[in-house]
């Protein structure tokens, strides 16, 4: 069996991805423990809010576009190339537009949302600057999308990885000359984006999408399948972040920052899922028996399982790498990293049921329900922990609701095969 594996398209593909997003969290890992050392607990804290508010936002007003992308162009790629070009076209349409009206309105309500929701009036001039980046990361993922729809794994690690590289090059670049704070540390988080969805340009038929007419004619079958993955964003995107915006509105910006601290070391593992969903998620889209599906099914879950177990070794010598790493000021986030690295390896192995449910069976909506819970979990939950056990409670509410989102869906996909 393991040999089969070995063998498999599936697993050349995945070691490309993996291999990318492994070199590409490390940079991101180096580019966020540069800041926090030199920028310390209370200004990373805010910038670490303020960068969850951004992938928040960017998350929400996508619409499930991406989605759709991998969803569609995936599919007509090889029947109707003229259709994936319009569903490319109009996706970025979509985003141009929706950026504009998040910039116009973001910059009027940015001292609202400082004060009203995070009761930290200093978080206004980042927040303004979150509207700008915002549109960083629409584009920048619509590139990333359109190369994982095409299936050009090697040119989606190569585009990621020299965008982290940037970003961490400009900091250093910023600390030698001694201009290194939460502004011009923010900016450089912001901008790099931009940068990456223009070399993306380069490896897409970007001439081709431009020229394209008659988008619009498949905007209905695009929303009707986006409405329900919109959806389980909006509400999956809020309770992601949840724990950090409830640490911002109940704790100090100090252990924002410990909290932060934790939590950007175990990103690495969200990477990889995402790494991995590039590769299957365009398999399972085309499938067209039950058979393939569970063939492939298999082989994949063994994989993540294997990573998983891999992975659990980090925890060994945790207590040895966050105090190296950080310093001793941040030696209070030891236990919340731990809780939180055990909440990513239940969302690794998670993956192929997801990918599943989404692409194979085209049921997003199942997902809606499970983000409702996980919500209710890391809300009510997470608000009781966080009052009583400040960031470890934080950590806790994750690990509980990241069960709760493998469980649920596991048992929809069980019924779904047995019938």
């Amino acid at each position: 069996m393991l040999k089969v594996i070995l063998s498999t398209a599936t697993f050349k593909q995945s070691q490309i991805t993996v291999i990318g997003t492994i070199i590409n969290g490390c940079l991101g890992a180096l580019f966020y423990i540069v800041l926090a050392r030199f920028l310390g607990p209370y200004s990373f804290g805010l910038l670490t809010v303020s960068v969850a508010s951004l992938t928040l936002i960017a998350d929400i007003v996508d619409f499930g576009t991406n989605t759709g992308i991998v969803r569609f162009v995936s599919s007509s790629l090889a029947s109707n190339r003229d259709a994936a070009l319009k569903f490319l076209k109009l996706s970025l349409e979509i985003k141009i537009v929706v950026w504009i009206l998040v910039l116009a309105g973001g910059i009027i309500l940015a001292p609202f949302i400082a004060d009203k929701i995070f009761n930290k009036t200093e978080l206004v001039m980042p927040l303004r600057l979150v509207m700008v980046g915002v549109g960083g990361a629409l584009l920048f993922s619509f590139a990333t999308s359109s190369l994982q729809a095409f299936q050009k794994y090697l040119t989606w690690s190569f585009v990621n990885i020299f965008t982290n590289f940037l970003r961490l090059l400009f900091i250093l670049l910023l600390i030698f000359y001694q201009q290194l704070n939460l502004t011009s540390g923010l900016l450089v988080y912001l901008l790099l984006p931009f940068f990456g969805f223009s070399l993306t340009l380069f490896f897409i038929p970007a001439r081709k999408i431009f020229q394209v007419r008659g988008e619009f004619g498949v905007a209905k079958q695009f929303f009707k399948f986006n409405f329900w993955v919109a959806a389980f964003t909006l509400v999956a995107a809020i309770s992601s972040r949840l724990d950090t915006f409830l640490i911002a509105r109940l704790l100090s910006p100090k252990e924002l920052g410990i909290y932060g601290a934790a939590n950007q070391l175990v990103q690495v593992v969200p990477q990889i899922v995402s790494a991995l969903g590039i590769v299957a998620a365009p398999k399972f889209a085309s499938f067209v028996s039950i058979a393939q599906m569970i063939q492939f099914f298999k082989k994949f879950q063994l994989l993540v399982l294997g990573l998983a177990v891999l992975g659990s070794l980090v925890i060994l010598i945790s207590y040895l790498i966050i105090p190296f790493i950080y310093g001793g000021q941040y030696k209070e986030a030891v236990l919340p990293f731990i809780i939180l690295f055990l909440a990513m390896l239940v969302f690794l192995i998670s993956v192929p049921v997801h990918n599943s449910i989404i692409y194979y069976f085209g049921k997003p909506q199942v997902f809606v329900w499970v983000s409702i819970g996980h919500l209710l979990i890391i809300g009510f939950l997470g608000y009781l922990l966080v009052s009583n056990y400040g960031v470890v409670g934080a950590a806790v509410s994750v690990l509980a609701g990241m069960i709760f989102n493998f469980l649920i869906p596991l048992g929809w996909f069980l019924m779904k095969v047995r019938r």
